[in-house]
């Protein structure tokens, strides 16, 4: 799609780019912590991505090379519609779907399954920021709680997950400690996404749009998920039946992160990579033996 004349590069008002990039900055500056900014409004529902949009356009410059994913795929509606209405507002930029050649990603529920390099930025969309919500309704007394380092009742409510299901049962927004203070939701990323947090290189930016919240981890961060000293953290292992961990239908790949599909013919469940550059790149590593 060809750039529109009258639009501003990037779509927002400079003005409005400016005092984001400020609020990255303090968010930066506090690893964790939560900075309020004026959310605008974007030409897309809340809930569409607006938050790691607007953090997109504040950040993306002439030269960048973008790459947009969703669930881990480049070519779902969600990917697709973003990257095209960046394109459109951002001329000058280029746009990939594989995660070497980009240096800005902005991306939905996933983190690659190649590790980020330290001149990459990684932009995450968020739809609720804050992990106490769950226990704690005034936002007023989440700020004293956070500022405090108080999650006692977040660790209750994992304590009472134990008592009742013999482990920790969330899947996803899983709350993780950022160098020992301030624990965030890291957006519905699974639970196998969580360690790439931990020391990552790349820069990683969280934007809830609807909520008016940004904040980050930088690189090189502490990221512990939270949990108790006898109860390890454990993440996914996609093992069947016969304890035996299952490969990817499509390029056989044993270490990724996998998603469950149904097949159309026989109605058995199929188990693919999520991350669609990582399985195109097995495949084409096979195809070079």
């Amino acid at each position: 799609m060809s750039a529109s004349v009258g639009y501003n590069f990037g779509f927002m008002d400079e003005y409005a780019k400016k005092e984001i990039r400020r609020t990255v900055l303090k968010a930066v500056a506090i690893p964790g912590y939560q900075v309020p900014y004026s959310s605008r409004e974007m030409p897309m529902g809340r809930g569409f991505g607006t938050g790691g949009l607007q953090l997109t356009l504040s950040l993306i410059g002439v030269g960048d090379n973008l790459k947009v994913i969703d669930q881990g795929s480049d070519d779902s509606v969600n990917a697709v519609n973003l990257r095209s209405f960046i394109e459109m507002t951002c001329p000058g930029i280029d746009t990939t779907t594989s995660v070497d050649e980009a240096n800005l990603i902005q991306s939905r529920h996933r983190i690659p399954e190649k590790p980020l390099r330290d001149d990459q930025v990684i932009v995450m969309q968020v739809p609720y920021p804050d992990p106490l919500v769950i226990v704690e309704p005034s936002e007023d007394r989440r700020k004293i709680q956070h500022g405090e380092g108080n999650y006692s009742k977040l660790l209750v409510k994992l304590y009472e997950d134990i008592v009742q299901f013999d482990e920790i049962t969330i899947s996803h927004r899983y709350p993780t400690c950022i160098n020992n203070h301030y624990v965030l939701d890291p957006s519905p990323i699974p639970r196998w996404d969580v360690p790439k947090m931990h020391q990552s290189r790349a820069l990683i930016l969280f934007g809830a749009g609807r909520e008016k919240k940004i904040y980050a981890v930088p690189p090189y961060s502490k990221a512990e998920p939270l949990v108790f000293d006898d109860v390890p953290f454990r993440i996914e292992d996609f093992r069947d039946e016969h304890s035996v961990r299952r490969p990817c239908a499509r390029c056989g790949c044993t270490s990724s992160f996998l998603d469950e599909f149904i097949d159309s013919e026989n109605g058995e469940k199929v188990y693919q990579c999520s991350d669609s550059d990582w399985c195109d790149e097995q495949l084409a590593q096979q195809g070079e033996c």
